[in-house]
């Protein structure tokens, strides 16, 4: 392994895993995909898996991706053989509120440009595959296609929306099919993001090309008058849509800043989706490494859990610990603190707020992991306020490190990065055995009830009258046992994202029920939660520029 402070020729970086230029192929000069033979694993002993989550985040931002990149950056500091498996920045984000999602300052990932604008075209692949699929449903209606004994297709029972890589509001509800019988016939449609596309929640959970097009072929697109399910396989859409993702399957390696190797692919939202890099990069990546660094979306309530009890059930493995993100900013901010006054020393904020990690320092417990938090420092935290937070974390059963991994890259990552390792290292002998909360032959209500209580802090959960109605149709299809996915605001331990902090008294309301039974997981869309996000009043786009030189400024937040 080659430890350095600067990016490096990428086949420079291949080798630190033991990959060759007969591994890759090669996009440009600094990046690549994986081949096809170097899906089937090595009999190596897999690495060590760390999980990073965080708080529910906050305008004042909590650095989790950065965190993870730093992490990555410190063990290979300090001699460990460490690659990163991170997810793939949507489009969305990136033009809407968040900016680029490439990790930040000195913690960060290259090319950071061209993984946040396009890539390697994955997330285009994504959203082809699925609207092909949406075109055939919809041509099937059309030529009143008829299959089998189920009958014709009901266009008024199709239930299979369209994609679209972008944030815009105007495309939740619409209405398609205008302009006469030549032109389809009108219904109401929707579009969500790709981001949420049960096509890229299929991408992210499959592990070789057969495995794929069985996930692809049992996608329900809706229901023939019988109320029988039609699927990809039935409208004969499963090949076609194998070959637009042949490419999209294959893991992307590119570096870190400090020439590190990651692989960064797929990027389902943990707010609408199941919020996890891909298992392909996972397994593929603990069989390259001692230590595998990965993220789950937002906080640990969303992409943490969903981590565990959707991704790890599928992926047959469980994290050493996971690393909770906080910064004393964020803190106050869930303790009552206003924005414009965060950085400011405010003890009792703090104090308030520590209550909201908490929540998520028991969640991980339950799951029968250590807990390492790592404090995410700015230049002009208060030392006193940086003490108050690792004693409270202490008096919770938790370890904390501060890290400086923005400033500083992987050296103000290196205490983090030494607790974290010795934290592994000390369960080499017994590892965690993997601890769900829920069981799958459980009913459904029972798993949303045990998620709300152990991981929102809720009193329980709620169906309402449309959600019952799709549970029992599911359930009459024989999808009544999958495991869930909580759609759900990711600013607040709730289903309401005004309420900051450690929310009481509530109950997680579940409103309307959607099968992705490719992903293999029911998707529970909550409160207000949407599945196509608009654009803030001032998006990030605003900001995003091109040189004469070609260089692109403004992506990532603070770039001028």
């Amino acid at each position: 392994m080659t430890h350095t402070t600067q990016t490096r020729p990428l086949l420079e970086v291949a080798a630190d895993i033991g990959l060759n230029l007969a591994d890759l192929i090669p996009y440009g000069h600094d990046k690549a995909k994986l081949t096809p033979t170097r899906l089937q694993l090595s009999g190596s002993p897999p690495g060590r898996l760390i999980l990073v989550s965080a708080i529910n985040p906050t305008p004042a931002g909590e650095g989790k991706t950065t965190t993870a990149i730093g992490l990555s950056m410190g063990l290979r500091r300090i001699g460990k053989r460490a690659l990163l498996a991170l997810r793939e920045p949507s489009l969305g984000p990136v033009f809407g509120v968040k900016g680029g999602g490439t990790g930040g300052g000195r913690a960060s990932l290259s090319p950071a440009d061209d993984i946040n604008l396009h890539f390697t075209g994955d997330l285009h692949a994504i959203t082809t595959a699925h609207n092909l699929l949406a075109a055939l449903a919809d041509n099937a209606v059309y030529y009143r296609q008829r299959f089998g004994d189920k009958g014709e297709l009901d266009g008024r029972q199709l239930t299979f929306g369209r994609a679209l890589d972008m944030n815009d509001r105007f495309l939740r509800r619409c209405v398609i099919g205008l302009g006469g019988k030549a032109h389809g016939s009108p219904r109401e449609a929707r579009f969500d993001i790709t981001a949420a596309s049960e096509v890229m929640a299929v991408l992210a959970l499959s592990t070789s090309y057969a495995d794929l097009a069985t996930r692809l072929g049992r996608i329900v697109v809706g229901s023939t008058e019988s109320g029988k399910p039609v699927t990809a396989d039935d409208l004969q859409a499963t090949g076609a849509m194998v070959a637009v993702l042949r490419d999209a399957l294959l893991p992307n390696l590119v570096q870190t800043q400090e020439g590190g190797p990651a692989l960064v692919h797929c990027g389902p939202f943990a707010n609408i989706a199941h919020g996890c890099s891909s298992l392909l990069a996972t397994k593929i990546g603990l069989s390259l490494s001692d230590y595998l660094i990965t993220e789950a979306g937002f906080g640990f309530d969303l992409g943490g859990e969903k981590f565990l009890d959707l991704k790890c059930r599928q992926l047959g493995g469980w994290p050493r610990l996971v690393v909770l993100v906080a910064t004393l900013r964020a803190l106050k901010l869930h303790g009552g603190a206003k924005l414009q006054s965060a950085s400011a020393p405010d003890a009792a904020a703090l104090e308030r707020g520590m209550t909201h990690l908490g929540q998520h320092l028991r969640s991980v417990q339950h799951f029968g992991l250590p807990a390492v938090v790592a404090l995410n420092v700015f230049p002009d935290d208060s030392p006193d306020e940086l003490r108050q937070v690792e004693l409270a974390v202490a008096a919770q059963g938790g370890k904390v490190a501060r890290s400086t991994a923005f400033a500083d890259g992987g050296a103000g990552a290196i205490d983090l990065a030494e607790l974290v390792s010795a934290e592994a290292e000390r369960s080499d002998a017994d590892p965690p055995k993997p601890h769900f909360l829920y069981d799958l032959d459980e009913p459904l209500l029972a798993k949303l009830t045990k998620v709300a209580r152990t991981v929102y802090g809720a009193d329980g959960a709620s169906l309402s009258a449309g959600a019952s109605k799709d549970l029992e149709r599911f359930t009459a299809w024989g999808y009544g046992k999958l495991p869930i996915c909580v759609a759900k605001t990711q600013l607040s331990l709730s289903d309401d994202p005004s309420r900051v902090g450690l929310p009481v008294g509530h109950t997680l309301a579940v409103r309307e029920l959607r099968l992705s039974a490719g992903a293999g997981f029911l998707v529970a869309l909550t409160g207000e939660i949407v599945t196509m996000p608009g654009l803030p009043q001032k998006p990030a786009a605003w900001n995003i520029t091109l040189t004469d030189s070609g260089h692109i400024r403004g992506l990532m937040q603070n770039d001028g």
